[in-house]
């Protein structure tokens, strides 16, 4: 089999990682970068997070949310070696790539990089509004109040108050309970 040659070119790629483990795989490759392994074809490592605004016992507490859990983003120049090294890195799963059996890694095209870089970007200023939109029909678990750990559908959602009716299912009867934004998280 006859090996094509082709300009290796700079660009952002997708690796897989063990989904909670995102911040100890760039650590990993920033630590690989700065040690001059990798740092000549590997250039960035980047997970997107979005700050989202919670409150918890009455206070607002500020967290930061990966955008894309299980994935981590990086600029590089691929060579055979760096694959290899990025794929045998720990808590890598693998590079994200086409359908095709034996598949090159894919490139993330421009636009989706600034698309993605831009989100990220815009995202860092969280506001009180946008903190939970909630919607009909969504499954919600209760994080607060004497219904901890149940989970229910929303029904209503009255954005003025902040408050959601809930249909919860208590001893195998629908109830619906009004609870607060607050009270409440994604499932």
């Amino acid at each position: 089999m006859e090996q094509i040659k082709h300009e290796i070119k700079r660009g952002w790629y997708v690796l897989r990682a063990i989904s909670g483990k995102e911040a100890k795989v760039k650590e990993i490759l920033d630590g690989a970068i700065k040690n001059g392994n990798l740092g000549k074809d590997l250039f960035q490592v980047l997970i997107p997070t979005e700050k989202v605004l919670t409150v918890r016992g009455g206070k607002k507490v500020v967290k930061e949310k990966n955008l894309y859990s299980g994935y981590v983003f990086i600029e590089a120049q691929l060579t055979g070696e760096l694959i290899h090294e990025l794929t045998n890195t720990t808590n890598v799963i693998d590079f994200l790539r086409g359908r095709d059996k034996g598949a090159q890694p894919e490139r993330l095209r421009e636009s989706e990089v600034m698309r993605m870089l831009g989100t990220a970007d815009e995202l860092v200023e969280p506001t009180e509004d946008d903190e939970n939109e909630f919607i009909v029909g969504e499954t919600v678990k209760i994080n607060e109040g004497a219904f901890i750990g149940f989970s229910g559908v929303i029904q209503e959602v009255n954005k003025e108050r902040r408050k959601l009716k809930v249909m919860v299912k208590i001893f195998g009867r629908k109830t619906p309970l009004e609870l607060e934004n607050s009270q409440v998280e994604r499932e």
